[in-house]
């Protein structure tokens, strides 16, 4: 059985658009046999029962996110497709605590840069996801992608990275200074700020908080191949790389490849950690290639290419119709709760880093939650059926029959609702 591993298409010469897949790419290209696997850009998320990428399927098994995709490869294999089985215990504490900060500081600095940062995101971003998807997902994901990056970021305090949130803002106090009287009638016409003013004063604004996020997230690894020269965390005598190594590609090439408009985060890794960048450069040629990836190498595999790459299917109709089935229902409140409830359950059941207890915990709270919606529901309707009984008891809804003729020669009856306005003071009375 061949290995299909699902991501996001390839972007900025890179294999993929995003940093799970990307570090999900390089294990498998260091661990398993070429012939063993395919990379699929999907750039899909609803091709894997639990909607998220990357997705490793195994005939009808789905296992989603890298760390489980790791986990799943060492059982499956026995240990064989396991680049941390020389790692002793100590090795692979370290192993876990480096790969839980570059996921959580890295996503970070990933979001801010390729999603927040306005002119990265509408200028370099955007259009690459317009490249990879088909319609009508192209149209809907990125609007997605975009807000849940802001929405993770929020705690920074860096949303004046966002250009357009900037001047929506400005329009909304200003806006409220006028209908509050604040400003004088003949200063309510004011100019619209320029672009090159709201760069000034964005860089102006996030220099220093900048500069500590970068540091803080750099330096360490920056000191800890200073040590190992190599790899953060050799994975035997001959300077193989580990698990940790691929975790680090996948975001540390985000930070480095990518040519945007504006590229602070580049500037800062080429700045910062000279080591670091020259590392993920040896590691991106090790494990996508030397040449850059280009997006005909995922949607047209016959052009030569390092990675095993296999074309996706074309969408179909029933596709199509599903997802903007499932867009709707997002944007419905009850039915949006719902799916949420639904796919929270499903990636906790996925999810080997949750214990049994935990994932019966989490269970159990999706399903209650959905329970309290439906009742809520059928609340609603109960009560509003005992409305219109009440009043059509007290009369101030009565139904009168009349014959309809229809030109088949033919009469039906016809229930016609009517209000009688005179008891409208009876029943107000009575309430």
């Amino acid at each position: 059985m061949v290995l299909q591993l699902h991501v996001w298409g390839p972007a900025f010469s890179l294999p993929s658009i995003d940093a799970q897949c990307l570090a999900a790419i390089a294990y498998c290209s260091e661990v398993l046999p070429k012939d063993s696997w395919e990379l699929i850009a999907s750039s899909d998320p609803s091709v894997s029962p639990t909607g998220e990428l990357p997705a490793l399927q195994n005939g009808s098994v789905w296992v989603s996110r890298f760390r489980n995709i790791v986990d799943y490869l060492r059982q499956y294999s026995e240990g064989a497709w396991n680049l941390d089985q020389n790692l002793d215990d100590v090795q692979k504490a370290d192993s876990v605590a480096f790969s839980t900060f570059i996921e959580s500081r890295g996503q970070s600095l990933i979001d801010l840069y390729l999603y927040v940062t306005s002119q990265n995101y509408y200028a370099n971003t955007s259009p690459a996801y317009g490249s990879l998807l088909q319609w009508p997902n192209q149209w809907i994901l990125p609007p997605k992608l975009h807000t849940a990056a802001k929405t993770r970021t929020e705690h920074l305090g860096l949303s004046s990275l966002d250009l357009q949130a900037m001047e929506d803002q400005r329009k909304r106090e200003h806006s409220a200074a006028v209908a509050s009287g604040q400003i004088p009638s003949n200063l309510i016409q004011q100019p619209r700020e320029t672009v090159s003013k709201l760069l000034g004063r964005t860089a102006q604004t996030n220099q220093f908080r900048l500069e500590a996020l970068t540091a803080d997230f750099f330096e360490p690894l920056e000191a800890m191949l200073a040590r190992s020269k190599t790899c953060l965390l050799p994975a035997d005598d001959n300077n193989n790389p580990s698990t940790l190594d691929c975790v680090a590609l996948g975001y540390l090439s985000l930070a480095l490849v990518p040519e945007l408009a504006f590229p602070w985060l580049r500037d800062a890794i080429r700045s910062k950690a000279p080591l670091l960048a020259a590392y993920t450069e040896r590691m991106r040629s090790r494990c996508f290639g030397d040449a850059p990836v280009e997006t005909k190498h995922a949607f047209q595999p016959t052009v030569p290419a390092v990675l095993p790459w296999r074309a996706p299917e074309r969408i179909s109709v029933a596709a199509v119709g599903t997802t903007l089935l499932g867009t709707l229902a997002d944007n419905t409140p009850f039915l949006r709760e719902v799916r949420q409830n639904r796919r929270l359950k499903k990636a906790v059941e996925a999810d080997s880093a949750f214990s049994s207890v935990e994932k019966q915990v989490l269970s159990s709270y999706a399903d209650s939650s959905n329970k309290d919606m439906l009742l809520s529901i059928a609340t609603a309707v109960a009560g509003t059926a005992a409305l219109v009984g009440y009043m059509v008891h007290v009369g101030l809804l009565s139904f009168s029959t009349g014959g309809v003729e229809e030109e088949e020669q033919f009469e039906e009856d016809a229930g016609v609702l009517q209000i009688d306005p005179g008891s409208a003071s009876d029943f107000l009375g009575a309430l």
